[in-house]
């Protein structure tokens, strides 16, 4: 009700804007005191700053401005297998779910992909920044083929743990390491020749290790 009652202040706002208003300046002065009353709540009202802060962040955050559902049916008889809603009391891992099928039928949306259509010569690329990082291991490899079903081509940014998740469906890994703390550097590594390295790399702490031991 406040995300409802906050939009319809905003387009009151605007409203016959391009009217020019009434010839007295009538309108103009109501528009002011419209705007006012928004801003001033923005800015914090004296005695109820907090009230007003926590409002703010309620009303102006987009993700409350909508409700996504989600329903997974039977392939082969199309009966209702599970329904997800973002306000539903689903457990984390379903919650996942239906976060990874919202952001892939949004890029299926943005790209105009069609489900099944001939696709090898289409390229769509999408970056997605430590999108895996609090993920459950599950709820990745769920995301992972979704996005290569429907013929995405994928940049994910993620921290080294996650790498034993995804790496089935990696080609190539650009590593980033900063050793010296003056400047980044990046090695580009074939899957195989990153693996080759992480084995070499475990075999010789290893050795270290034992060798400590002795």
């Amino acid at each position: 009700m406040e995300v409802r009652t906050f939009l319809a202040d905003l387009r009151a706002c605007t409203d016959d804007a391009l009217d020019g208003g009434d010839a007295d300046g009538a309108y103009s002065e109501r528009k002011f005191h419209q705007v006012r009353a928004l801003v001033e709540r923005f800015r914090g009202r004296d005695g109820s700053t907090e009230a007003d802060r926590i409002w703010t962040q309620r009303v102006t955050d987009v993700r409350n401005w909508v409700v996504f559902t989600a329903v997974e049916r039977w392939r082969d008889t199309d009966e209702e297998h599970e329904t997800y809603t973002d306000s539903g009391g689903k457990s984390g891992g379903q919650k996942e779910k239906l976060a990874y099928t919202v952001l892939a039928a949004s890029l299926a949306y943005q790209f105009k992909l069609s489900w099944g259509a001939d696709r090898a010569k289409a390229f769509q690329m999408a970056v997605i920044d430590e999108a895996f990082g609090r993920g459950s291991d599950e709820s990745t490899r769920y995301a992972l083929a979704l996005f290569r079903r429907l013929g995405l081509q994928l940049i994910v940014v993620t921290p080294l743990q996650i790498i034993h998740v995804i790496e089935h469906a990696v080609v190539a890994v650009g590593f980033v390491d900063n050793p010296t703390g003056a400047g980044s550097r990046m090695h580009t590594l074939t899957i195989q020749e990153y693996r080759a390295g992480r084995t070499a790399h475990l075999s010789a702490v290893d050795e270290s290790a034992k060798r400590g031991a002795d």
